[in-house]
């Protein structure tokens, strides 16, 4: 799939220096793409950290915008990185910093996740998870000192993601938390541990735990009375974030209006659905039929993991032989059971070497033991294959062309997630979902995200509810969701209150869905009889992550 090494150019020295940069002063991020050579420190998360981080971005950009691209290539380069360099300084001259609280993706969350990613399997690499879980106190601190200068200044995030957190980070200081488990359980692939090490596993696993313990007493005493209790963000901040997680640029209120007509599309498509399940049911009576079946019925994480893995591998062998050009690195794909119980489904990319595999991992909340078949199968080919997995390890996997920005780190949640969703739909047409159950499954992940369009921007911009009855509020959310998805309410209730904290993230997925089928029928339009969609897929994956503004230059260019 790949030609001869392309020569590297200015433009791609900078790209490859700005991700030099990165890992130096966000070790958690150089984890995640596999430079563990940081893997004993954590980010500064302090005012002096996010200091550093902007001096490093205004001299990147600097440096980038003086370049002459020498090539297409070149020309998506400097488009995309210098954009994402923009509006990361954007977002902390508006203070985003200053209020990064919320139940997912926040730097309570970052801390913690960062170590599982961490390679387990000898003796010297326990020796490095002991030396960060002992950064775990500073980090913490830092993160500490950044929301106090937030509270100085007013800008400080809602209070309900105050409380959610809170009650996230006694989970993890628990007895039977994260960090008493993870030090507990450290073994090595072959041998144990020296008791030295043990040790100081042990030791700075508590040192972990009292730190986040400290960070549950900040958020109690401090930030809580301080907190506001407003959860939308406004219109301005919206703005901002909707083109972080897009990667483009959308009119807001078109895009709600639009999201409503999707939302009511999705419905008549699970009507008749429904129908050929059951017929005459409605949507809720076909449901409530299948979560009968025994036949579709997982019973605990086990039977999930196995499940999951079963099918990904099927998808990327029968794929592999027909639709996509898959090379033998992509096809290794690992399906985990999080360490955490929190809720959500994520994907997390190989590393540079694919030494650590794509890997596939849902986090099942307490309480949650059965899962349907008909419902999740989706899933699995959105976050694998030809999803997610195929999308990002295509990046990773593509060192002829692209420089080491293009392939680890750019990319946007739009141009990601709106792939996944588009996977989801290409699969529907491939046949894969030709079982009413399992299509009537992948609708209601699909109304779901239509759902998020309209509850998201309507939310944060305050707008007037679908009803006619007031402006949007939490309660109606929740309310809203409990009505088009057909989710526990366990799962409900966390999918929501990631909405109100991570403002424009969840409308990407749909969104970007929209602009991958837009670019698609133009490119289409403009190819003629020659169009070749399995041709436009690999043409638009071997360009990376991409901004969707990016990648709609780039394949709009004759």
């Amino acid at each position: 799939m790949t030609e001869a090494q392309r020569t590297p150019t200015p433009i791609d020295t900078i790209a490859d220096a700005w991700v030099d940069t990165l890992a130096e002063l966000s070790p958690g991020l150089a984890t995640y793409i596999g430079r563990f050579e940081h893997n004993g420190r954590l980010d500064d998360y302090s005012p002096a950290g996010t200091a550093r981080m902007l001096e490093a971005a205004r001299a990147t950009l600097s440096a980038l915008e003086a370049a002459e691209p020498v090539d297409d290539v070149d020309t998506v380069t400097q488009a995309d990185l210098a954009g994402d360099l923009r509006l990361q300084i954007e977002l902390a001259e508006a203070g985003a910093h200053l209020r990064d609280v919320n139940v997912i993706a926040s730097p309570a969350q970052e801390i913690r996740s960062t170590f599982d990613l961490m390679p387990t399997d000898t003796v010297d690499d326990w020796a490095v998870i002991a030396t960060r879980l002992g950064a775990v106190p500073a980090a913490i601190e830092g993160y500490i000192q950044t929301l106090r200068e937030g509270i100085s200044r007013g800008i400080v995030p809602a209070r309900r993601q105050v409380a959610e957190v809170a009650t996230q980070i006694a989970r993890y200081t628990a007895d039977t938390g994260f960090f008493a488990t993870f030090a507990a359980e450290a073994a090595p692939a072959e041998g144990g541990l020296p008791a030295s090490l043990a040790r100081e596993l042990s030791d700075n696993a508590n040192a972990a735990r009292v730190a986040y313990d400290g960070l549950a007493a900040f958020f109690t005493a401090e930030l809580l009375p301080e907190a506001s209790d407003t959860d939308a963000v406004g219109r301005e901040l919206y703005a901002l974030h909707s083109r972080r997680f897009l990667g483009a640029t959308v009119d807001l209120d078109e895009t709600y209006e639009w999201g409503l007509q999707e939302l009511a599309r999705m419905v008549a498509e699970q009507e008749a659905i429904a129908n050929e399940i059951l017929p005459g049911a409605t949507v809720e009576e076909a449901v409530a039929f299948l979560e009968q079946d025994a036949s579709r019925k997982l019973h605990g994480t086990d039977a999930l993991q196995k499940w999951m893995q079963e099918t990904s591998d099927r998808a990327v062998e029968e794929l592999g032989r027909t639709h996509f050009d898959i090379p033998e690195p992509i096809r290794t794909l690992e399906c985990m059971i999080a360490p955490t119980n929190e809720g959500g489904i994520y994907y997390t990319g190989p590393t540079d070497d694919f030494s650590r595999p794509g890997r596939m991992w849902w986090s099942v909340p307490e309480g949650v033991d059965s899962f349907d078949t008909w419902r999740e199968l989706t899933t699995v080919y959105h976050e694998g294959v030809p999803g997610h997995h195929l999308q990002i390890a295509q990046s990773v996997y593509n060192r002829a062309e692209l420089n080491s920005w293009r392939r680890l780190l750019a990319g946007s949640s739009g141009h990601a997630e709106g792939w996944a969703l588009y996977a989801e739909r290409l699969m529907e047409q491939l046949g894969y979902l030709d079982d009413p159950a399992d299509r009537l499954g992948m609708l209601d992940g699909q109304r779901m995200r239509a759902a998020r369009v309209v509850l998201d921007i309507g939310v944060h911009l305050g707008k007037q509810r679908p009803d006619g009855e007031g402006v949007w509020d939490a309660d109606y959310a929740l309310a809203f969701m409990q009505r088009n998805v057909n989710m526990p309410d366990e799962f409900i209730r966390f999918e929501v209150n990631r909405y109100l904290g991570w403002p424009g993230q969840a409308p990407s997925y749909k969104v970007g869905q929209r602009i991958w089928e837009q670019i698609r029928d133009d490119y289409a339009a403009r190819a003629g009889d020659d169009f070749d969609i399995k041709a436009f897929h690999m043409t638009a994956l071997r360009l990376g992550g991409v901004g969707l503004d990016t990648l709609r230059m780039a394949l709009t260019t004759d």
